[in-house]
């Protein structure tokens, strides 16, 4: 079932004049009252001045549990999955939290948020051509069998830095500087806000995560708002080393994952975050690397629960008043 609701309409247009971004209406895919919900949330791109949409999704219990509030996790996608905020919007549902949620129906008890990066905050000459990828869908019942590819021919076994094998990306042989989701940072706070006010959300327990480019993303997007989240967890992706002191003395858990065959984001970047976080005193950190998975070790971790068991033992007390 489809349907339109409009979601304080005036109230949205005067912010959208204050801040050039807005929740307007709400597209709602959904079955019964007490189901699951997800909502393609439109608003105005600063950035790209632009129309574009983020989706919001609701777990199930959420419209009859009025007096609960909900704890919020805001996802980033990877490169593979930028898009234009509109018909490309649904690849944001090919990997991560949103993923299992939506199209693996698992009831993960999460406000979920996930907008989709422009096209234009890439790397540059690594261009994607969505017109061959399948777009996901749910099931009118039952999931769709599980996809796990990026199969390596790599022994397990311990690279070092100069024998790692060259991937895809060999050209990126420094410890990389990419940018990307930081290019939207005011905009990725101000969707979080508006999940915050509109909607049965924990303000106190909001976490941050990501995949390859969102993986980078989520350390660069914590090392600007510290503060904003409590916990965050990297997914084959890595910070820069000069924000580690930061993160180190906001006491911000940090769960990092990596996957020791991966030849995109080579696996001795990530440790040399986590050592970087580790000789600037940071009291909560974890680093999990499974040896036998390839660059897409994101399938593992957000099909396991341990990641999500782990978000909901802290809270955020340190957020802005």
């Amino acid at each position: 079932m489809i349907c339109v609701e409009n979601r304080n309409k005036h109230l949205s247009l005067t912010v959208s004049l204050l801040f050039c971004f807005f929740i307007g209406p709400i597209s709602s895919i959904a079955g019964e009252k007490n189901d699951d919900q997800l909502l393609k949330s439109d608003y105005f791109s600063a950035s790209t001045q632009k129309q574009r949409q983020y989706f919001v999704y609701l777990p199930k219990g959420y419209n009859q549990a009025n007096n609960k509030k909900w704890p919020v996790m805001f996802f980033l996608h990877g490169h593979g999955q930028r898009g234009n905020g509109s018909s490309d919007l649904d690849y944001v549902l090919t990997h991560g939290p949103l993923m299992e949620a939506w199209i693996q129906r698992r009831p993960l008890p999460f406000i979920i948020i996930s907008p989709q990066l422009p096209l234009k905050f890439g790397i540059p000459g690594v261009e994607e051509d969505h017109s061959q990828d399948p777009l996901p869908r749910r099931l009118e019942s039952g999931v769709p069998e599980r996809n796990y590819g990026f199969k390596s021919d790599l022994p397990i076994r311990r690279f070092n830095a100069e024998e790692f094998p060259d991937g895809p990306h060999s050209r990126f042989k420094d410890y990389p500087n990419f940018k990307g989701w930081i290019n939207i940072h005011e905009e990725i706070i101000l969707m979080l806000d508006k999940v915050l006010q509109n909607y049965h959300a924990d303000p106190g327990r909001v976490y941050l995560t990501g995949i390859s480019y969102g993986g980078f993303g989520t350390f660069d997007i914590a090392s600007q708002y510290p503060d904003r989240w409590a916990a965050i967890a990297p997914v084959v992706g890595t910070g820069k080393l000069q924000d580690a002191q930061k993160l180190a003395d906001a006491a911000l858990p940090i769960w990092i994952f990596g996957g020791a065959k991966d030849t995109t984001v080579k696996p001795h970047w990530l440790y040399e975050m986590a050592n970087a976080l580790q000789n600037a005193g940071h009291p909560a950190l974890r680093f999990t690397v499974h040896e036998d998975m390839d660059h897409d070790a994101w399938k593992r971790v957000y099909e396991g629960e341990d990641l999500f068991n782990w978000f909901l033992r802290y809270r955020n007390d340190r957020r802005p008043h």
